[in-house]
């Protein structure tokens, strides 16, 4: 199915929609040779509570000051960083490369109800834990009340 637009497209103006430029695994994978890709790809799950948006990231082996984690335009999340390559002695022969490395890049559209002050996360055995808790009920940060004279 084509989208003709923003008034056909379902996805429209949704968290989970494609507005913003967030390589998929597949995308990342054409046009890859023998060797390893120029851009790693962390794989993330996104689900939500009743109190929070929860996005964990696979990032093995990736140290803590290695990752990056801000929200950019007010709802943008943005996690990157650098899986590093090992160092190489002089002599070795590899025969196989398979555990991507460089640099990784994933951005998601935070919902309206996502809490951007108060984004807490860590890094624990390779998993990267982002946790946006969500807004109270009723509230938004882009309403204002006016007073009734």
């Amino acid at each position: 199915m084509t989208s003709l637009g923003p008034w056909r497209d379902p996805w429209f103006g949704s968290p989970f929609s494609s507005d913003i430029w967030d390589p998929s695994p597949r995308e990342l994978r054409r046009g890859r040779d023998d060797n390893v890709s120029a851009v790693a790809h962390a794989s993330v799950d996104w689900r939500e509570t009743d109190n929070a948006h929860i996005i964990r990231a696979d990032l093995p082996g990736v140290r803590r000051e290695d990752v990056k984690v801000q929200v950019e335009d007010g709802n943008v999340l943005q996690i990157s960083g650098e899986k590093s390559k090992e160092k190489e002695e002089t002599g070795d022969r590899w025969h196989r490369v398979e555990r991507e490395r460089g640099s990784f890049l994933r951005r998601f559209r935070l919902p309206e109800n996502a809490n951007t002050e108060a984004i807490s996360c860590g890094l624990e055995n390779g998993v990267l834990t982002v946790n946006v808790p969500k807004k109270e009920a009723g509230t938004r940060s882009d309403v204002r009340m006016i007073d009734i004279a």
